[in-house]
């Protein structure tokens, strides 16, 4: 099969698919990893609001995506950045979709996000606004039996004036979580509003600070995943997590080495790429159970190159590629997203990311992707 794909110099050639669509089976009610998909929502493209409005989602294709999801096994991070969380997807928005992830999958492994985004940081006055705003997203998720992870605050990076106010922070918020939570350290290469989170802007600090809102409230916290993409830093910090505590890998850039782990300890997942990698992510793990370390990598090594690209800089974009590819796969009958984001990315990007997936197995329909690839570059005048 071919297609005529255009490179940067607006030249074009003939490509020729490769790719053999992988055939994953779900994973066992006990993997060796506990794995979680940060999934995307679809927007629906006949909303009359503007992009800078509340957001409207098309549920049927949202449900219907997280469906596939649990039936390959993986849990389900619900309502964070991958779902356009504060870049679209507004704190209404997202609690909606929490409950109705929540009354559709009620056995599937689903974590939400909490966080403080309906308190815009330029009305953060002190430290207890941040508190009332944690609190209030905590009480409406647990009110439906919902697990929390504990997204970073753009609010609290704005008012707080050191280390010691995250450490208070954190530790009023957690006092009042039913069960243990997974805590998320977002670097600013994914927000550039939360540079300087846990009140320092050298790693070495933040991390001290990081490991003792941890140590502190250890039997509030089920674990942490810190997306920072830097591998190195991950396993400093994973070596020193107290018992118990796991690591969940956001290194979007290095996670087969991560998950795989070392002769000390390793790292689970909840990975925004996991949405458009969800086959090869279940045969790579189940590969991984079964002891075939080998396996495994040669299942997830390829999808890197695709990762990096997916979450070049700026990072913050990466959720364009993740709703083309749902588009491509058939999960979605558009390519619009909350906020006009579908347009945040250039031509070709699309044109190798079209290009790595087919490398990677994860057209699952050539014939389809073909298609909307060409669809795709009828709107550029091709």
């Amino acid at each position: 099969m071919h297609i005529r794909l255009p490179d940067e110099t607006g030249a074009f050639s003939d490509y020729a698919l490769i790719g053999t669509p992988i055939n994953a089976a779900p994973l066992s009610a006990d993997p060796v990893r506990t794995v979680f998909s940060a999934a995307h929502v679809v927007a629906d493209p006949f909303t009359g609001n503007d992009p800078s409005g509340p957001a409207t989602v098309d549920w049927e294709a949202t449900m219907a995506f997280r469906r596939h999801l649990a039936g390959l096994g993986l849990g389900i991070a619900e309502a964070m950045d991958t779902a356009q969380r504060g870049m679209g997807l507004d704190w209404p928005g997202a609690l909606k979709l929490i409950r109705r992830t929540r009354a559709e999958l009620p056995d599937a492994l689903v974590f939400n996000g909490a966080g403080t985004d309906h308190l815009d940081p330029a009305d953060a006055q002190s430290l207890d606004d941040v508190r009332r705003a944690y609190d209030e997203q905590l009480s409406a998720i647990q009110s439906i039996g919902g697990r929390i992870i504990l997204m970073a605050s753009r609010a609290l990076a704005r008012v707080a004036s050191g280390p010691d106010d995250y450490i208070s922070v954190y530790r009023d918020v957690l006092a009042n979580a039913d069960e243990p939570v997974v805590l998320h350290w977002l670097g600013d290469m994914f927000d550039p509003a939360l540079a300087g989170y846990w009140g320092a802007d050298d790693f070495e600090s933040t991390l001290e600070t990081c490991l003792q809102v941890i140590e502190e409230n250890a039997e509030k916290v089920d674990g942490i995943k810190i997306s920072l993409l830097d591998k190195d830093k991950e396993i400093v910090m994973r070596r020193r997590l107290p018992n118990g505590v796991k690591m969940y890998t956001g290194d979007d850039f290095n996670y087969p080495e991560l998950i795989a782990g070392d002769d000390q300890r390793y790292s689970h997942a909840l990975l925004g790429i996991f949405d458009p990698l969800a086959p090869a992510a279940a045969h790579a793990i189940a590969q991984l159970g079964a002891g075939d370390v080998t396996g495994f990598r040669a299942t997830l090594d390829p999808t890197v190159p695709l990762a990096r690209l997916i979450f070049r800089a700026p990072t913050q974009y990466y959720k364009t590629g993740v709703v083309f590819l749902a588009w491509l796969n058939g999960f979605q009958d558009h390519f619009v997203m909350l906020g006009g984001a579908q347009a945040m990315r250039p031509l070709p990007y699309f044109v190798e990311t079209f290009k790595l997936a087919d490398a990677c197995g994860l057209l699952r329909d050539p014939d389809l992707a073909v298609e909307r690839m060409k669809k795709l570059l009828a709107i550029y005048g091709v």
